[in-house]
């Protein structure tokens, strides 16, 4: 018969195929072997001819390894026709995903229905098959006999000599770990079997060290993602138990979609800094017997008190001040649901946990990782119970540390909330916050960090004296220089309206030496302030080239300049830092500061100061993106020149 096909043919049918040619006619064919006869098969080319050989031929092999392994009698057997199946696999010509991914498979069914293996047959069949995991992710029944292996037989060397490429391979290449959780599962796990070796961390941190490599610069850009992943899965799943088990907390599912039954919970009581006073005090110990203790942080000048809804105490707190002008504000806001937990967790989880934190740990050592891994834990992405678990926040405080002590702002930026109305790093490690566990030395170098590259300066300021206004002046009052300036450049920049609350901070200033000295500079600045400002003087100004910022500033400090309305700084030597300068200067409208290296922080500053500012020159500065879209906030701007400048097509319409 000639033609097409009438009826398929099954390949487990085909008893036997060959290559047929003929030395006088250009014909390339296929002789298929079947019951009953033969059937022959005619291509194009020899490149299609020998496509369909190779690929019959391994169809046909497949079909017999699957029925020999489906019924396994004797295991040795197995094994040997295991090993056949491999080298099969890796000398085929076909290239194709499928080539290596189906023996997996058989292998991974065969495992999955044999439950009854012996130790040595399980690491044998894994070396047997390890030459297809060089270059293949295991399936997902794999993955699970494989953290099997993990947990019962750690200190095998097949999890150091097998699996370690693996998992390597699955920490470079794979994309998402929500379509594999068992991928992740399994790195999980392999990472803990290295950890219950005898060098333990040891192995880890060396192990980390060869995904990062020996340079200072990862080349492959899913480790560090996929890492955190692994961790943040892990330590999850140490409080994943405990979760579900509270009568009073979301489960695992609300949990992880967001939302709580508010019906159900606890409504959170916010915590309310108060002045002390005597009165307050007499009141105090006369509500102690009718209520619950109060939760108090004892101090020289506050005290942090839990707000109940009973008349008592809202006759207390109305005697502190009215609500619109409180002596302090309201700054910390805690859930006692998270931060009164008991929380003791079993020695295996509290394993887990110690491996996976001192992991985020040796992450956050790395300065190339350490952007990446501050605007992945920027979110805060691990459960309350967590955060409530004392162990856990003490440990992570070190990866906040380094987070805090980056000079990068991309890296220290993320200390700070994703979005307004949602707490950061920031505000769990500042005082009263459900982690800080000091007196506010991890707040103060935050602060310090934040307000040095900040460029919402004066944003950042009102945010700490609506929020942090008490821990500010309590550690001022401990001598923090950091805090001490804070509160300078809250009433140097007219941070505070309360008339009482401005005295509290002078007085706050003047208990310590360094903030009397730093309070006696802020007097002697707004004196100057007031005879810089004083009416008079020239309108316009324009200075030397190769002038510098100490010659603006020792020019500004000569006289009074309340009428200069025209600066002209082109071509000088000024940068960022004559900014604190300039903006003193009140009826300033046109400002030229053609090719001098004033950036992005200047810049900051001026669009916040300034408002009143009607002409720009930026021309051959080096400010970014990031310094001109702060100009989106000057309303009063008609003129601006950015020419010779980084300003992105983007930047350009959003200014628009």
């Amino acid at each position: 018969p000639t033609g097409y096909m009438e009826n398929s043919i099954s390949y487990s049918a085909i008893e036997d195929v060959q290559l047929l040619s003929w030395e006088n006619a250009p014909k390339y064919c296929l002789q298929l072997t079947i019951p009953g006869g033969t059937v022959l098969l005619q291509a194009a080319n020899s490149y299609l001819r020998d496509q369909w050989f190779h690929s019959l031929q391994w169809k046909k092999k497949i079909y017999k390894y699957k029925k020999v392994l489906s019924n396994p009698s004797r295991w040795e057997v197995v094994l040997k026709e295991i090993r056949t199946l491999v080298d099969m696999a890796l000398t085929s010509p076909l290239q194709d995903d499928s080539i290596h991914q189906a023996p997996l498979e058989i292998v991974s069914k065969l495992l999955s229905e044999n439950n009854n293996l012996t130790t040595q047959d399980h690491e044998s069949i894994i070396v047997a098959i390890a030459p297809l995991l060089e270059n293949n992710h295991p399936p997902p029944d794999l993955c699970e006999f494989f953290c099997k292996h993990c947990r019962e037989r750690p200190r095998s060397m097949v999890v150091i000599e097998v699996f370690t490429p693996v998992v390597q391979r699955i920490l470079k290449h794979n994309m998402d770990f929500g379509k594999c959780p068992r991928l992740r599962l399994f790195t999980q796990e392999y990472i803990l079997s290295l950890n219950e070796l005898n060098a333990g961390m040891e192995v880890v941190k060396k192990f980390i060290h060869s995904m990062h490599g020996p340079t200072g610069q990862c080349p492959h850009p899913r480790v560090l993602p996929n890492l955190v992943a692994v961790c943040l899965a892990a330590i999850y799943s140490c409080y994943e138990e405990f979760i579900n088990s509270r009568d009073n907390s979301p489960s695992l599912k609300e949990i992880r979609n967001g939302c709580q039954q508010q019906c159900d919970r606890k409504p959170n009581l916010p915590l309310r800094l108060l002045h002390t006073s005597p009165d307050l005090v007499s009141q105090e110990a006369t509500l102690t017997e009718s209520r619950l203790k109060p939760v108090i942080v004892t101090s020289n000048e506050i005290h942090v008190e839990v707000e109940r809804n009973n008349t008592a105490n809202q006759k207390m707190t109305a005697g502190v001040g009215n609500d619109s002008e409180p002596n302090l504000i309201d700054c910390l806001m805690v859930s006692p649901t998270c931060s009164t937990m008991s929380i003791e967790l079993s020695a295996q989880a509290d394993r887990i946990l110690g491996c996976y934190v001192e992991i985020l740990k040796m992450l956050s050592d790395y300065d190339d990782w350490r952007p990446a891994l501050a605007s992945l834990l920027q979110p805060i992405p691990f459960p309350k119970e967590a955060l409530a678990h004392e162990k856990f926040t003490k440990e992570l405080k070190y990866v906040i540390q380094r987070f805090a002590e980056d000079p990068r702002q991309e890296v220290h930026s993320c200390l700070l909330s994703v979005r307004a109305g949602k707490d950061g790093w920031f505000q769990l490690y500042s005082p009263g916050g459900v982690a800080c566990d000091d007196d506010g030395e991890l707040f103060a170098s935050m602060v310090h960090i934040l307000m040095g590259s900040c460029y919402k300066t004066k944003k950042f300021l009102l945010s700490l004296a609506e929020n942090k206004l008490g821990p500010c002046m309590l550690l001022a009052l401990r001598g923090n220089q950091t805090m001490v300036e804070i509160l300078c450049l809250m009433l140097e920049y007219n941070i505070i309206d309360n008339n009482d609350t401005q005295l509290q901070i002078i007085s706050t200033l003047e208990s310590t030496d360094v903030g009397k000295r730093m309070y006696e500079q802020l007097c002697e600045r707004q004196r100057e302030l007031k005879e810089l400002q004083r009416k008079g003087g020239p309108t316009r100004l324009t200075l030397p080239s190769k002038s510098t910022d100490a010659d603006l500033a020792r020019l500004l400090s000569s006289g009074s300049f309340g009428n200069l309305e025209n600066l002209s700084l082109a071509f000088t030597n000024v940068t960022s830092a004559c900014a604190e300068h300039l903006i003193k200067l009140p009826s300033l409208k046109q400002l030229n500061l053609w090719s001098t290296q004033f950036g992005d922080a200047g810049l900051r500053l001026l669009s916040e100061h300034l408002t009143m500012l009607q002409v720009l020159n930026l021309c051959e500065t080096p400010v970014t993106d990031a310094g001109l879209l702060a100009l989106s906030s000057m309303k009063s701007l008609c003129s601006l020149n950015m020419n010779s400048t980084k300003l992105s097509a983007d930047t350009y319409e959003d200014l628009k």
